[in-house]
């Protein structure tokens, strides 16, 4: 006979293509209530374990009902409304404010909050680096952003994405990659 696993263990089965897949409930949903399930597969029952309490270990701290809510483009336009401007001077304020709208929204924007990663970010800076500038007379001289104002946009998201671990919105800052 089985083992049978504890509450909140999760639960491992083998699939009819061969692999293994564990099930664990990331937290519920606070409109309906629901359990959010989530999974992990591998190849192997043991895999599928070690990624089972690794994955449930990672969603203690998350508050996953609200994590999955949010891209970059929302949550920085959400943290720049309520932490950035009331809290920095205004010539900061709309730096910011420029800087996510014009560079980093229609490049990164689009990706969820959750699944940010260092590559994502340094595809961004080399993208600014490379033809980041947007007025044509500017453009033909120079097509990339100076390293002062890439080094600014970092901070301006490094500081955003730290604001979203406080809100247990993502694991980790990905910027500090």
């Amino acid at each position: 006979m089985a083992k049978k696993r504890a509450n909140g263990e999760g639960n491992i089965r083998k699939r009819k293509d061969g692999r293994w897949e564990g099930r664990y409930t990331a937290g519920y949903d606070s409109l309906t209530g629901k359990r959010i399930i989530k999974n992990v597969l591998g190849k192997t029952q043991a895999e599928v374990k070690e990624k089972l309490a690794l994955a449930m270990d990672d969603v203690k701290d998350l508050d996953v009902s609200r994590s999955d809510d949010y891209t970059v483009g929302s949550w920085l336009t959400n943290w720049y409304t309520l932490y950035a401007k009331p809290n920095v001077r205004v010539s900061t304020a709309e730096y910011y404010r420029r800087s996510i709208e014009l560079h980093v929204n229609p490049r990164i924007g689009d990706i969820k909050l959750n699944k940010l990663t260092g590559r994502d970010l340094q595809k961004l800076y080399q993208d600014l680096r490379e033809n980041g500038r947007l007025r044509e007379v500017q453009k033909e001289k120079s097509p990339g952003l100076s390293a002062s104002t890439v080094r600014g946009i970092h901070l301006m998201l490094h500081n955003a994405l730290d604001r979203a671990v406080k809100e247990r919105l993502i694991q980790r800052n990905p910027t500090d990659d």
